[in-house]
């Protein structure tokens, strides 16, 4: 009988079990807590990590993407600024969250005190046998938070979630829920240190009520050398709108997942994503979005800026009920390919099993016009000047949409700024 041999373990595999057997003693949980921590790490045992045989990680192949894994946080991060002065700031600083007192309309809790209740056990599971970011984040999430916008309660004040690291690994997870009728804009912010070497995965789960309309932005400014593992889980209840933004502008390795319910009828979701790409960096963003009721809607639009040797994916995935009568779901990935050595793969996939929908999707390749660019060479602006210009316009596009002006300013100075640094 031939027997399938468990090829050995990688460096990061091995440095996985090896941090496991260093950190379990200061995680939160009690008994059942350990036992689903044990569980999860058993099964990124068993299974190893991710290759390109695995459907939804084909075009990131983390067995050999992934090539060490540093040891316990440093705790040698720091607070920074808000993005929009005024925000409320939710710190995680090396994995740590901070007992604050919630503004009015929110209940807020720390992801460690939620760990250490006696349900907390439920939360750590995984979406299926290859939800390595569920079993990795599952295993050693530490800290976070745990918020609920009231029922009607319109948050003035952008909340804003601050992960800093420098170095070593932060495992966080935060959960949102917002109560019918209420309406609040959250950044989830992650920022790291290029002088050091840090991984890092991320879970968020938002469930937004009836009538519940969220704007959330994620922001990912990782240091260069960072791996950043990150997944948004988002279920939407009846006429419910959600928004999200999605800005990658760092880490060496990164990968986001976003996977969304639409659920309730007369709900919609928006993404927009903007991937700015540079260096030697590999970014995959990973969507499945689910429409599963009759009369939803969903628009995603993902514009990509290619830089030097760095590699892109975008998989997105579209779901439409034999319920879901009356979907109206668009998606398109568009790129600007500045570089003959980078890449960039699209992967749009659309599974249609209702038959009064309106449905497609599209993605384009293209470098910058060139008539463009002599145009504003003619006028006098020199050509990386011209250069900046161009791409700004393919980016600022989709952030322009945010019915926020000082956070829109703000977002595309961030922009700007990436382009300055790696134009």
């Amino acid at each position: 009988m031939d027997m399938q041999t468990k090829p050995p373990r990688t460096a990061a595999e091995q440095a996985i079990q090896d941090s496991f057997a260093e950190m379990i003693g200061q995680l939160p949980g009690d008994a059942a807590v350990m036992v689903a921590r044990d569980k999860l790490l058993s099964a990124i045992d068993d299974a190893g990590l991710p290759t390109r045989r695995i459907e939804s990680w084909h075009y990131t192949d983390l067995r050999s993407l992934l090539r060490g894994v540093p040891s316990k946080p440093s705790g040698r991060a720091g607070r920074v600024d808000p993005l929009v002065w005024g925000s409320v700031v939710l710190p995680v600083v090396q994995g740590r969250s901070t007992d604050l007192t919630a503004p009015e309309g929110m209940r807020l809790t720390p992801f460690s005190k939620v760990l250490q209740s006696g349900e907390a056990a439920r939360l750590l599971t995984e979406r299926g046998s290859d939800d390595l970011i569920g079993q990795l984040n599952g295993a050693f999430v530490g800290d976070g938070y745990s918020f609920t916008v009231a029922a009607d309660a319109s948050m003035d004040k952008i909340i804003e979630i601050q992960s800093v690291q420098s170095g070593g690994q932060v495992h966080s997870r935060f959960q949102a829920a917002f109560e019918a009728g209420a309406k609040a804009t959250v950044i989830e912010r992650y920022l790291g240190d290029a002088a050091e070497t840090g991984l890092s995965t991320s879970i968020s789960t938002l469930e937004l009520a009836d009538g519940a309309e969220v704007t959330w932005i994620i922001l990912q400014g990782r240091g260069g050398n960072d791996q950043h593992l990150a997944q948004l889980s988002a279920r939407l209840g009846e006429n419910s709108t959600l928004k999200v933004y999605v800005i990658n502008a760092g880490g060496k390795l990164t990968r986001q997942e976003l996977h969304v319910d639409v659920a309730g009828e007369g709900s919609h979701f928006d993404l927009r994503c903007v991937n700015l790409l540079a260096g030697d960096s590999h970014t995959d963003v990973t969507l499945t979005l689910g429409h599963s009721v009759p009369n939803t809607t969903s628009r995603e639009i993902v514009r990509n800026v290619v830089l030097g040797r760095a590699r892109g994916v975008f998989q997105g995935q579209i779901k439409v009920a034999q319920l879901a009568q009356k979907t109206d779901a668009q998606m398109s990935c568009n790129t600007l390919l500045l570089s003959d050595d980078g890449e960039f793969s699209a992967k749009p996939e659309l599974e249609i099993f209702a038959d009064d929908v309106i449905c497609g999707h599209g993605a384009t390749v293209i470098d910058i016009d060139h008539s463009h660019l002599f145009y504003l060479m003619a006028r006098g602006i020199t050509e990386k000047s011209a250069r900046g210009l161009l791409v700004n316009g393919f980016v600022d596009e989709l952030i322009d949409e945010i019915d926020n002006e000082v956070l829109v300013e703000a977002l595309e100075t961030l922009v700007e700024q990436w382009l300055a640094d790696h134009g």
